[in-house]
């Protein structure tokens, strides 16, 4: 591994809301999803066993809006900064794949991938969904009915200990799109080097910011491309005094 001087380390903490940038609607808007589906009837482990095809009809119209959607500026300027040699991770709690159609490599769903389907008896059987959706008696190689690949409400987030290790070695840590009262997100943040500088992207930034947090009151989709240009152009990550006016 190069020391971080060459090659500093960018851990980004994303969430709901740089994927609404793209047209995905986010849960808590009150346009959002669990406007016309309560979460109890589609995402958690009860409404699976009481109404599967229900649950299965609703992550197949995610589905269908997700790959409709395409990454925006946000996401294009994390995956350009890891094309210019930043190391770059990101731990986001998305379960689209818009980061990884923009370009980046390094990327932790801690929610899991809704193009992805999963075994109901055994989490570590997991099957790409290119196209289409999952159905009734669709099984896995044991035998088991397929479900979405996503972690639903009551359920473990499998990769948790991996995004602290991660955020534990941040140079920077870039939170956009999630606030910080959000879990797991609040808690990450804690884990990050006590040198390493924590950003916050948000149109609400003033008022989410809590202490040793810089905020940025920008949209993503602004925020995110406006500070790449700016590490970009001096090859390391830092708080520019035009930004942050420190």
């Amino acid at each position: 591994m190069t020391n971080h001087h060459s090659n500093p380390h960018l851990v980004v903490l994303s969430g709901a809301g740089i994927s609404a940038e793209s047209g995905i609607q986010t849960f808590r808007a009150a346009d959002g999803l669990w406007a016309d589906h309560p979460i109890e009837e589609v995402a958690t482990p009860e409404a699976w066993a009481r109404d599967p095809e229900r649950v299965l009809r609703f992550y197949d119209a995610r589905r269908d809006q997700v790959r409709r959607a395409r990454p925006n500026a946000a996401h294009k300027a994390l995956a350009r900064l890891e094309a210019d040699g930043f190391r770059v991770s990101i731990v986001t709690q998305n379960i689209d794949d818009l980061h990884e159609r923009a370009g980046s490599r390094r990327v932790v769903h801690l929610h899991g991938e809704i193009l992805k389907a999963r075994s109901s008896v055994d989490a570590r059987m997991r099957y790409p969904l290119p196209r289409g959706g999952i159905a009734l008696g669709d099984v896995c190689d044991k035998g088991s009915q397929l479900r979405p690949d996503v972690v639903w409400f009551g359920e473990a987030v499998p990769r948790f200990e991996e995004a602290i290790e991660i955020v534990a070695e941040a140079d920077l840590l870039l939170v956009v799109g999630t606030s910080l009262a959000v879990m797991p997100a609040a808690s990450l943040i804690d884990e990050a080097p006590m040198a390493a500088p924590r950003v916050l992207v948000d149109p609400e930034a003033r008022d989410l910011t809590t202490a040793g947090v810089h905020g940025l009151s920008l949209p993503a989709g602004e925020g995110v491309p406006l500070l790449a240009r700016h590490w970009r152009r001096e090859g390391r990550l830092w708080l520019p005094e035009a930004v942050f006016g420190e």
